[in-house]
């Protein structure tokens, strides 16, 4: 039996939900917060939903997708563009590249994987900014934003294990 249309267009739409909850992810990390110097080191929401629809819908965030969502918050944020898109783009390499074990995993686990991520990512981010400013800068804002969004993970995390119930099961 051939979906209707309506049935394709609503297979799209859940299809698209990785895309619109990450896009959303990228909007969230954008909200000033009145706390002084928190900007620097707002954490990283984009790279907490890349990880997630990685492990668990690797057919929906492929690495074009994360490339023009960091391109995206690079373009948003108004920072040189391209380190978010790589940075997106080299984290979802190393989590595909990892996904079985992560598939078979505890929460507990997912946070440790992710940890290893996100210290990769602090790394790659501070290198790439202290290349494109051709001086070396201090790492602990990368570092501080890396340690803010490994607090945070278990709550997007959550947030994340939502949407995916409730639009991709089934």
């Amino acid at each position: 039996m051939t979906a209707t249309f309506w049935q394709r267009v609503d297979k799209a739409g859940r299809n698209l939900a990785p895309f619109a909850v990450t896009v959303m992810m990228v909007l969230v990390g954008m909200i000033p917060v009145p706390v002084p110097g928190y900007a620097p080191v707002a954490p990283n929401l984009t790279l907490v939903s890349v990880y997630y629809w990685t492990i668990h819908r690797p057919d929906l965030m492929r690495p074009g997708v994360a490339f023009l969502i960091g391109l995206l918050q690079d373009f948003l944020i108004g920072g040189p563009l391209g380190v978010n898109a790589l940075l997106l783009v080299v984290a979802q390499w190393a989590v595909l590249n990892q996904r079985r074990v992560f598939l078979a995993s505890t929460f507990a686990l997912l946070w440790f994987g992710f940890t290893l991520v996100m210290a990769g990512a602090v790394v790659l981010q501070w290198l790439a900014f202290t290349a494109l400013d051709a001086a070396a800068l201090s790492i602990l804002p990368a570092l501080f934003q890396g340690l803010l969004t490994v607090a945070v993970f278990p709550a997007v995390g959550w947030l994340l294990i939502r949407v995916h119930r409730a639009f991709l099961n089934g």
